[in-house]
């Protein structure tokens, strides 16, 4: 075989070792930037979805219309004491509209990011109180109460 076939088949080989590595998604903390670790946590959480969303970094309950359901159940007694019944704000931001103090918080892995690892001021981790599967289902229900536009919402495409 001559060189220019080796150097392309060597280069095609190299595109899809870069395309397999970039497709794995690395969680970050909200405001270090470190990894995060999902060896710790409350437990039960290592579902079907969750597994999707760390190869997709797409909520897969963002339309299913039960696990919504459980979301907003889950949100009114984990989260609403601080973010309001609506996600309206009160001791903590709105979370129903399209301004985030974490930027990062408008994809879907950024908000779980914020959930799991806890962010600046009274945020605190919420992965020994929700388990991952948990926060898609809240996650799921925040997407359905999103009321600002719709071309900021970064999950949508």
């Amino acid at each position: 075989m001559n060189r220019s076939i080796l150097g392309a088949l060597a280069g095609i080989g190299a595109a899809l070792t870069l395309t397999t590595a970039s497709a794995e998604i690395t969680f970050r903390h909200a405001v270090t930037g470190e990894a995060l670790s999902f060896e710790y946590g409350k437990a039960g959480g290592d579902t079907a979805a969750f597994k999707t969303f760390k190869e997709t970094g797409k909520n897969p309950y963002n339309t299913d219309k039960d696990m919504i359901e459980k979301g907003h159940s889950l949100y009114l007694s984990a989260c609403s004491g601080c973010h309001g019944h609506e996600a309206e704000g009160k001791l903590g931001p709105g979370l129903a509209d399209d301004y985030w103090t974490y930027p990062r918080g408008a994809t879907d892995v950024g908000l779980f990011e914020i959930l799991w690892g806890g962010a600046q001021g009274m945020m605190g981790p919420q992965s020994t109180n929700l388990n991952s599967d948990e926060m898609l289902q809240i996650m799921a229900w925040l997407r359905s109460v999103y009321k600002g536009d719709p071309s900021k919402a970064e999950w949508l495409k």
